[in-house]
């Protein structure tokens, strides 16, 4: 009880707010990013790109909970500093996660791809989390963390949009927007007009080939 009693409310609340804005971090650049290409390929287990997209905020209010938990476990064990911090959320997202990942694998239709790529990062996030909650209870000044997180973000936006700018990783709304500017009609006029062009050769060689060849 002494040690819950030596953090404030306010102070906690607030160290809850920048460990999950460290993580929202992470994972925007971890899933926009570098595993981008991991949910635009056709699968049962996802939902479509554009709709998944409407729902991140439901996702990320997840990682408020994860982390209201991992503040809390690092209060009632007394842990304090970085260190302690991301070794407890390495623990704690290896535990989880993989309980999760298991899971998943007995009973969905997820990629061992997806479902280790999730393990990795959401292992590797609650690890940012905990070094970020460690810091703050161990004395650091909120302003000073708060600071530090948000230039990771800036970096990570940064970072992020080079990889979409390459175009190795499309988003969302870049794919949704290329099919909008391809009306669906003109696919298949083409697709007609590919066949009319065959036609002639089919008639002449008779298994669609030019006489001669």
């Amino acid at each position: 009880m002494n040690a819950i009693m030596t953090y404030s409310m306010r102070h906690v609340l607030l160290l809850t707010v920048i460990a999950w804005l460290a993580m929202l971090d992470f994972d925007f650049f971890l899933h926009a990013g570098v595993l981008a290409g991991l949910y635009l390929q056709p699968s049962p287990f996802l939902l479509p790109p554009m709709t998944a997209f409407t729902l991140i905020p439901v996702g990320y209010l997840s990682f408020l909970l994860l982390a209201v938990l991992l503040i809390w476990l690092m209060i009632r064990l007394k842990l304090v500093g970085w260190r302690q911090g991301a070794t407890l959320g390495l623990e704690l997202g290896g535990l989880t996660w993989g309980a999760f990942v298991l899971g998943l694998l007995s009973i969905s239709t997820a990629s061992f791809t997806l479902l280790i790529a999730w393990l990795i990062g959401q292992t590797l996030e609650l690890a940012i989390a905990g070094a970020v909650v460690g810091s703050g209870l161990a004395g650091m000044g909120l302003r000073r963390l708060f600071g530090v997180v948000i230039v990771c973000v800036v970096l990570s936006v940064m970072i992020t949009s080079t990889i979409v700018g390459s175009g190795s990783h499309p988003t969302p709304l870049i794919m949704s927007a290329a099919q909008q500017r391809v009306p669906p009609d003109r696919a298949s006029r083409a697709t007609r007009g590919g066949e009319a062009i065959q036609s002639p050769l089919t008639r002449e060689g008779g298994s669609g080939s030019p006489r001669g060849g």
